[in-house]
């Protein structure tokens, strides 16, 4: 088999060999959607860039298996690329690892035959260094993925109790700082709407809110109180009936997803936003903006989550005496125009 060549990428991908190079390494000057074609027809070629490093410098690792373990009925699906907070996880870290020169090789397991799948994979692939994508993955799920890698990093998820390391948002004061922000804006009657599904980090979102509530003496009536799809943007049957003559005057909502189909739901009835009632999102995804009024949510820093979780992998490999880390990262408000 041929050994690709960065020139061959470059050619593929219609771009200069300079753009290439940008891209592998992670510098400006080649935009989102390049840079995205640029690593898909990596991903697909396989290539794997020559690794250069200094002379007394630390051998960083040459490849990462990125595991997803989708669930049909979970927020990962089969078709988590097409979610633009997995899209951006997936690119970010893959053009994190191949900017130093190794690989990222991504595996999908099935969360209803979890224990076969990764004892398949294993079987037939040697894997050292994974990343997890474990945001539906039980406490069971973790310590059973844990015992098996030898190095392994689990992200957008989080046990207390499990001896593993961990890096995701911090979803607790993040949605804390969302209801502390509506209450400022001078809103009392706040409503909520939770994902259908059971989620540990939206668990964790209801905790903060619910908190930021308590502190100013209010809290959330069962009246007001929402459940929807966390993952899907068009009308479906899951969308609840609001009495228009009874609505909160702002409603928080455990993701942008959410708060983007009620957005343009209330337009859709004839609402104003604000005015009639406000929302407000979490995740900070690209669609917020492309919608009127653009969403207020709380932004999630992917990119400062993708590094912190390549620092500890790569800390577990050279360290034998590596404890294991758990890592909340911290969020901030967008201030835009829905509330």
């Amino acid at each position: 088999m041929k050994k690709i060549k960065m020139s061959d990428i470059a050619a593929k991908a219609n771009v200069s060999r300079s753009a290439v190079s940008l891209a592998l390494n992670g510098k400006p000057g080649v935009s989102d959607e390049t840079r995205k074609k640029i690593f898909d027809i990596i991903d697909q070629e396989g290539y794997k860039p020559l690794r250069k490093r200094k002379k007394g410098g630390v051998r960083k690792i040459a490849s990462v298996n990125l595991i997803i373990v989708s669930d049909k009925n979970g927020v990962v699906s089969q078709n988590y690329r097409s979610l633009p907070f997995f899209d951006k996880l997936v690119s970010s870290l893959t053009q994190n690892v191949s900017g130093f020169g190794g690989h990222v090789q991504i595996d999908t397991l099935s969360i209803d035959n979890l224990a076969s799948d990764l004892k398949t994979l294993l079987e037939h692939t040697k894997i050292t260094n994974a990343v997890v994508l474990g945001t539906d993955l039980s406490r069971n799920d973790i310590i059973a993925i844990n015992k098996r890698i030898k190095n392994v990093v689990f992200v957008d998820t989080y046990y207390d109790d499990i001896d593993a390391d961990f890096v995701t948002m911090d979803n607790f004061r993040g949605a804390y700082t969302a209801g502390k922000y509506i209450i400022s804006k001078g809103y009392k009657k706040i409503g909520y709407v939770a994902s259908n599904k059971l989620i540990p980090n939206f668990y964790q979102r209801r905790k903060g809110f619910v908190q930021a509530l308590a502190e100013n003496g209010l809290e959330l009536e069962k009246k007001y109180m929402y459940s929807l799809n966390p993952i899907q943007l068009m009308p479906s049957s899951d969308l609840p009936e609001f009495n228009t003559k009874d609505l909160p005057e702002a409603l928080f909502c455990e993701d942008d997803y959410m708060a983007l189909r009620l957005l343009k739901e209330f337009l859709k009835q004839g609402l104003s936003i604000p005015e009639d009632i406000a929302i407000m999102g979490f995740d900070d995804i690209y669609e917020d903006v492309m919608v009127i009024p653009e969403l207020t949510t709380i932004h999630v820093p992917i990119q400062q989550i993708v590094n912190q979780v390549i620092f500890q992998l790569q800390s577990q490999a050279e360290d034998s005496e590596w404890e294991a880390q758990k890592c909340l990262v911290s969020t901030h408000l967008v201030e835009r125009n829905s509330i």
